[in-house]
């Protein structure tokens, strides 16, 4: 199915009526005034050259940092070239999706090796070719754990806010009630979660790293949930998992998340992707495609889609989910990233992200005013104090070429990758040390 363009100003206008809209313009409205180009001031008679030349002056004047200590689900890795001298073969770049399947075989095997990773990158039976992100991984994820005599999602408030956005908008369209635990220490509490599960809950959702780095206590999440007959979800960061342990080691049924830190830039919020793998007994719930490997008759080794009888474009009246496509080119752009890397070079990867982020807070900690909220373990994002409101601290940044961490209600969430330098730490840790001062 293609995407549809209106191609009259009459259609446009019914587009827009039938979401409650009066103009185009409206679509932008929670972008700032300050950030809109309403004319592309560009003289006529321009040669292409001259355009290019002028849009290009234009975009000079975008902030480029060249230090960022900023995460909060998007994050700035090493990547590595060979990742996009593939993925920028036309061949790829042009592939959708395969509805005549069996005749797709490169893309078929590309999307077989990537399932093959993320499996063995979660310890998980089996993977779907992917979602369009991590949100809408973890809402599907929900919607696989609902059965008749069970309903229900228990989740901590310590889960990406954007993440809980999506999962209560998917719950609330299909009367499954959400129930999210406040919590201490940014870190959920064991007691909290067993009063919480009654008999009816389905499912239990918990992010380790959560929102705020903190290495939530899994293993007991996990057992306290099979205790009380839900299943448990698990959210994960990919590079995280090439140095901790995995949520198949932790028990989790289902694990979810978003590929963006495997070989994706920022880009301004996406396209991203979204992981999805479970243990084999609840393959036939995971949405969304699977490719499968066997023999062609002549013994050869070839591809196919299977399980797809409760897809969407199936089955529509009797499908458990709206997915029925995946985001082929960034879940290659995941899977050549993973085989650039291989495991050493991922828990390296792993390895100095967590090994600058504990430098950095180090640092910070000891700087009045900066100092940790929770002592709890932590992988390469953590909470300080600010003793000024953090855009104060973040212009200062900006005249160094820095983006600071995510302001928080009662502090910043700081992040480091390994392509923060020891000069970029010590330099950020000094300016926070003449912020603190005055």
């Amino acid at each position: 199915m293609g995407s549809y363009i209106p191609s009259t100003a009459e259609e446009r206008q019914r587009m827009l009526e039938a979401i409650g809209l009066s103009s185009t313009e409206e679509l932008y409205r929670d972008v700032p005034a300050s950030a809109r180009l309403k004319v592309l001031d560009i003289p006529e008679g321009m040669s292409e050259m001259e355009a290019a030349q002028a849009v290009g002056a234009l975009a000079d004047k975008n902030r480029r940092y060249r230090a960022i200590f900023r995460g909060a689900g998007a994050y700035d890795h090493y990547i590595p070239a060979i990742v996009k001298t593939v993925t920028s073969k036309e061949e790829f770049v042009t592939a959708y999706t395969p509805y005549q399947a069996e005749i797709s075989q490169g893309v078929l095997q590309s999307i077989f090796e990537y399932q093959t990773q993320i499996c063995e990158l979660t310890g998980m039976d089996v993977s779907n070719a992917s979602v369009y992100d991590g949100a809408v991984a973890a809402a599907e994820a929900v919607m696989m754990c609902q059965e008749h005599k069970r309903s229900g999602v228990v989740l901590p408030d310590t889960v990406d806010p954007q993440v809980l956005g999506v999962v209560r908008t998917y719950c609330e369209s299909r009367s499954v009630p959400v129930t999210v635990l406040p919590t201490t220490g940014y870190a959920l509490d064991a007691d909290a979660l067993k009063a919480a599960l009654a008999d009816n809950v389905a499912c239990v959702y918990a992010q380790s790293p959560n929102f705020y780095g903190v290495l939530e206590d899994m293993d007991a999440i996990t057992a306290i949930a099979h205790e009380a007959g839900a299943k448990v979800i698990m959210a994960a960061n990919p590079i995280s998992l090439g140095l901790l342990k995995t949520p198949g080691e932790y028990g989790a049924d289902i694990a979810v998340g978003e590929g963006q830190p495997l070989g994706m830039p920022l880009s301004f919020g996406g396209p991203y992707l979204g992981f999805m793998a479970c243990k084999a007994a609840m393959m036939r719930k995971l949405p969304g495609r699977i490719v499968g490997e066997t023999v062609d008759k002549e013994g050869r080794r070839c591809f196919v889609l299977t399980l797809q009888a409760r897809e969407q474009h199936i089955r529509r009246e009797k499908a458990s989910s709206n997915i029925c496509s995946n985001e082929a080119l960034c879940a290659m752009t995941a899977s050549v990233y993973l085989a650039a890397m291989g495991p050493a070079g991922l828990k390296r990867a792993a390895e100095n992200s967590a090994a600058h982020a504990h430098c950095l807070a180090g640092l910070l900690n000891a700087i009045p005013g900066f100092e940790l909220k929770t002592a709890k373990p932590f992988f390469h994002e953590f909470v300080t104090a600010c003793p000024v409101p953090p855009e104060t601290l973040q212009k200062r940044l900006d005249d160094e070429g820095m983006l600071g961490g995510l302001p928080l209600d009662d502090g910043i969430l700081w992040c480091c990758t390994e392509k923060n330098t020891r000069g970029q730490i010590e330099r950020l840790a000094e300016i926070c040390r003449e912020v603190s001062r005055k």
